[in-house]
């Protein structure tokens, strides 16, 4: 019998470490599209749903979801049952693809955000200035979407990107 992964403990293990994997930095976006409006341990532990239905995060198997794909996904009901998220991850596999040649993975792009000086204290800002509304306005010019500054800001900190030490 196959071991249950506990996605909270998953995320909780993750969060803040230098992610420089593509398939788990999807992974990371995904649970950052799936977040708004919920805990994020409601997000985080629905990763062994979000790692079955969307083929191992693997982008290219991603992009090949059908409407009928999508049907059955939106009705699954250990699904969170967002049709605007579901197809946003779908949206966010193309875009992450297109990335290329300019880049050559979804690592690539997002690392090339890191600041020289990568430590903020404090309360992360919550403006037009900050990191991740760059990234999430840059994203969005790509394609990417469910992808605003608080999304990524989290994103960044999450995977070591931006490395947040609170007041």
């Amino acid at each position: 019998m196959a071991e249950q992964v506990n996605g909270v403990a998953l995320y909780h293990s993750l969060f803040g470490t230098e992610i420089h994997d593509p398939r788990i930095l999807f992974e990371m976006l995904t649970v950052n599209v799936f977040q708004p409006g919920l805990n994020w341990r409601v997000a985080a532990s629905k990763i062994p749903v979000f790692d079955r239905v969307f083929k191992h995060f693997d982008v290219e198997k991603i992009v090949q979801l059908n409407e009928a794909d999508l049907e059955a996904l939106e009705a699954d009901p250990e699904m969170i049952r967002n049709p605007r998220k579901i197809r946003a991850v779908v949206q966010n596999a193309r875009a992450t693809l297109n990335l290329q040649p300019e880049f050559k993975d979804l690592a690539e792009y997002l690392w090339s955000f890191k600041p020289t000086d990568n430590v903020v204290s404090g309360t992360l800002k919550q403006d037009s200035h900050s990191l991740g509304a760059q990234v999430a306005k840059d994203m969005k010019k790509r394609g990417f979407t469910f992808v605003g500054p608080t999304t990524m800001e989290l994103l960044l900190v999450g995977t070591g990107i931006l490395n947040h030490h609170p007041a």
